[in-house]
């Protein structure tokens, strides 16, 4: 087995409806950033201790978490106020916070040009929400929105073709956007299945990961849009993560409640581990080998190690 169980961390109780979303490391301060969305904060963990350290108040229904080692920045989306949050690791408390489009959810960074896109979620009673805004970090403003054609989920920044990539539910897609232009859509790839969720990026091969409602997970060209590679899931994914040094991806599934482990180099599953019912979201420590994942019956991290 890859993923050996460590422990667990208690996390504050939930207060609301939501439990955990999104989450990110900053490798540098051993700090875990998790959205929990039914408390308006996001925890903040120790990774060298896995421990909890505080909760950051005031992210009203924060959505998830994107850490830019390369800036020393993370970037919140609060897609109940339709803001991003901007701070630096051991200085949470001076974030400031940028008005976005509807709902924002995913989020991407170019840290060369100090762009950051919000994909928003959109709201259909809201004619044209459906969107993705671009902004400016250094100028703290949104310098442009750009209309997709429909719900977004996470998304991608990719810096050898500066591309911003993000999944559309239906019709189901991905979508990339040119960081030299960032005001229109470049390009779009048709997704041989329902639900674009999860989305992640291996910059050695230039392959995108999607991992779709319908239970498969789909390696994708990032230069083509082809097809290259598929494989089946436990169920419908949520939140993936590569570790490019193990060559494994891990799919939060939260029905049954589980991590599937694929192996990137044969696309084949190595491995199911079981967590929580509900546990759709989890973190990763590439310093460290560990995966974290959130369970939010019990209010708890489960600490994983990767052992390959």
């Amino acid at each position: 087995m890859a993923l050996r169980l460590l422990g667990h961390i208690d996390l504050p109780e939930h207060r609301g409806a939501g439990g955990f979303d999104h989450a990110d490391v900053h490798a540098p301060s051993d700090r875990l950033y998790v959205a929990h969305t039914g408390n308006d904060a996001v925890d903040v963990i120790d990774t060298a201790r896995d421990a909890y350290i505080e909760s950051i108040p005031g992210l009203t229904a924060v959505a998830g978490a994107l850490v830019s080692e390369a800036r020393g920045l993370v970037f919140t989306s609060n897609r109940g106020e339709n803001t991003v949050s901007v701070f630096a690791p051991h200085a949470e408390r001076d974030a400031f916070k940028i008005s976005v489009g509807v709902k924002p959810n995913g989020l991407a960074f170019d840290p060369a040009r100090g762009t950051l896109i919000a994909a928003n979620v959109g709201d259909p009673s809201i004619p044209n929400s459906h969107s993705v805004s671009v902004v400016d970090v250094a100028r703290r403003e949104r310098v442009a929105e750009i209309k997709v054609p429909d719900r977004t989920r996470w998304a991608v920044y990719d810096a050898a073709r500066e591309m911003f990539f993000v999944n559309i539910a239906s019709p189901a897609r991905i979508i990339a956007i040119d960081a030299r232009d960032p005001t229109r859509i470049a390009k779009q790839y048709e997704v041989p299945a329902a639900g674009p969720h999860g989305l992640e990026l291996d910059p050695a091969t230039g392959r995108l990961f999607c991992a779709c409602d319908a239970g498969i997970l789909f390696a994708i060209d990032a230069a083509s849009g082809d097809v290259l590679a598929d494989v089946a899931l436990s169920g419908p994914p949520d939140v993936i993560f590569l570790h490019p040094q193990s060559g494994h991806l891990y799919v939060a599934i939260g029905e049954p409640g589980v991590i599937d482990v694929i192996d990137i180099g044969t696309m084949r599953g190595e491995e199911v581990v079981p967590t929580e019912a509900g546990a759709h979201t989890l973190a990763l420590d590439r310093k460290r080998n560990k995966v974290y994942a959130f369970l939010p019956r019990s209010h708890r991290a489960a600490v994983f190690v990767d052992r390959a």
